[in-house]
C-alpha cells in the first residue's frame, strides 16, 4: 500500500473534476478519476480513470472495489459529478427534476455509502462535497438545480455529525459560476416558457453573461487542494466572489440579499 494519499474524484473527465485531477496529481496524490466513459477521459500524468456512472449502484460499487484493489484505501472523496437544469418551476416535470437529484444529490450518497466502511475502518477519511453557492442562495429559473445543492448541503452537515467519532470529516466547496460545460451548457426544461418567456430569457442572458468572465475550474481546484491540506472548515467558499456571496447571506439583511439577487439575475425593480 502506498504511502500517498488516495483520492477519488467523481466527474473527473472535465470542468473542475479534471482540474483537480490534475493539481492534485502534481501535488503527489494518487488519484483515481471517476467517468461515465473512461476511454475519452484524457490522458492526465498521475492520474487513473475508471467507468463510473453515479446514478447506478452496481456501477458506483464496481468503481470503489476496483479502487480498493488497486490502491488499498482510500483517502479523499471528491463528489464532484453534477448535472444542471434552466427553466420555471412550474415548467419542470417530475421526471426532470428527479434526473438532477439523482445525479446531483443520490449520486454523491451512493458513491459516500461505498466509500464509508473503508474509511471507518481505517478510521480516518475526508469526504468533499462540490457544492453551489446556489446551495445557500436562491437561484431563480434554476431551482431545480439550487434545490439539489440545497439538500447535498443539508445532507453533508448532517452526515458530517454521525462520522466524527470515526475521525472522518465532511467539506462543502462552494463555487460561484465557473467557466465549464456544466455552466455553459446547461440543459433547458423540454416545456415551453409560457408566460415566463420575457424574464426567463432576460434572466438566462444575464447569467450567460456572467459565466462568459466567470473564473476557470483552477480556481475551484486550488480550494479543493486547500481543503485536503489545511486545517478543517465546513463549508468553503471557491473564490473571491463565492466568499463575499458567503458573507452577504450572513450578515446582511434578508430584504438586501433578495434586492441584491434579483438585480444579478436581471429582474427588474419589484413592484
Amino acid at each position: 500500500m502506498s504511502d500517498r494519499k488516495v483520492v477519488v474524484i467523481t466527474g473527473a473527465s472535465s470542468g473542475i473534476g479534471q482540474a483537480t485531477a490534475r493539481l492534485l496529481a502534481q501535488h503527489g496524490f494518487e488519484v483515481f478519476g471517476g467517468a461515465r466513459d473512461a476511454n475519452r477521459a484524457p490522458a492526465i500524468p498521475g492520474v487513473r480513470f475508471g467507468t463510473v456512472d453515479v446514478t447506478d449502484e452496481t456501477s458506483v460499487y464496481s468503481f470503489v472495489e476496483w479502487v480498493l484493489s488497486e490502491a488499498g484505501k482510500i483517502d479523499v472523496l471528491v463528489n464532484n459529478a453534477g448535472i444542471s437544469l434552466v427553466g420555471p418551476v412550474e415548467n419542470t416535470s417530475t421526471s426532470e427534476a428527479q434526473l438532477v437529484f439523482d445525479t446531483n444529490l443520490f449520486g454523491p450518497l451512493r458513491m459516500i455509502r461505498a466509500v464509508l466502511p473503508s474509511m471507518r475502518a481505517a478510521r480516518s477519511g475526508l469526504i468533499i462535497n462540490i457544492s453551489s453557492v446556489l446551495g445557500f442562495l436562491p437561484a431563480p429559473f434554476m431551482g431545480i438545480y439550487a434545490s439539489s445543492k440545497h439538500a447535498l448541503e443539508g445532507l453533508s452537515e448532517s452526515l458530517d455529525h454521525e462520522i466524527r467519532e470515526y475521525n472522518v470529516r465532511v467539506v462543502l466547496i462552494e463555487p460561484t459560476f465557473t467557466h465549464t460545460k456544466l455552466d455553459v451548457n446547461a440543459k433547458q426544461t423540454e416545456l415551453p416558457l409560457g408566460v415566463y418567456a420575457s424574464q426567463a430569457s432576460a434572466t438566462i442572458k444575464t447569467v450567460e453573461a456572467q459565466i462568459k468572465s466567470a473564473p476557470s475550474p483552477s480556481v475551484v481546484a486550488e480550494q479543493i487542494l486547500a481543503a485536503v491540506n489545511g486545517p478543517y472548515r465546513m463549508r468553503q467558499p471557491a473564490g473571491r466572489q463565492a466568499t463575499l456571496l458567503s458573507r452577504l447571506r450572513r450578515f446582511m439583511p434578508a430584504s438586501a440579499v433578495d434586492s441584491s439577487l434579483r438585480k444579478t439575475f436581471g429582474f427588474g425593480k419589484q413592484r
